[in-house]
């Protein structure tokens, strides 16, 4: 069990419940910070000034397995305008994020659909699979655009 995160649209929050922290099941949480953990700009990536550090986690450096890394590149499309490009883009980073539970052996497969939710939404669906059973979550993500 994890600590329950609630995510709002821009940010994730501990939920507390009669006086306690809310807990969750494990694989909630490790989709949530997959997806929404800022990972490092690859070195031939677009930020949004040149001046923008690259952000990641610290701890990367440092990963057991060799180029392992913690989180997602959605963060570099906070000011896109949301085209097709775009939103191709999002797909590919989220399932780059999630692509390690199929490699750890924690899901047989993971699916993922991204989409234009309304004006300054990107919508996020994720299906995991996991034994017989299938899990879906759905993250809805404000954007900058209009």
């Amino acid at each position: 069990m994890d600590v329950r995160l609630d995510w709002d649209g821009i940010s994730s929050d501990l939920v507390a419940e009669a006086g306690s922290l809310r807990t969750t099941d494990d694989l909630d949480a490790a989709v949530l910070v997959s997806l929404f953990s800022d990972r490092r700009a690859d070195d031939d990536d677009v930020t949004r000034d040149m001046l923008e550090e690259r952000r990641g986690w610290w701890g990367d450096t440092y990963a057991l397995v060799p180029g392992d890394r913690i989180g997602s590149r959605i963060w570099l499309l906070a000011r896109e305008k949301l085209s097709r490009d775009t939103l191709a883009r999002a797909r590919e980073y989220a399932a780059e994020a999630l692509a390690w539970l199929v490699e750890d052996g924690l899901a047989r497969r993971v699916d993922v659909e991204v989409e234009r939710g309304g004006p300054g939404r990107l919508d996020i669906l994720v299906r995991v699979d996991v034994g017989a059973e299938a899990r879906l979550y759905r993250y809805r993500l404000a954007t900058e655009e209009e």
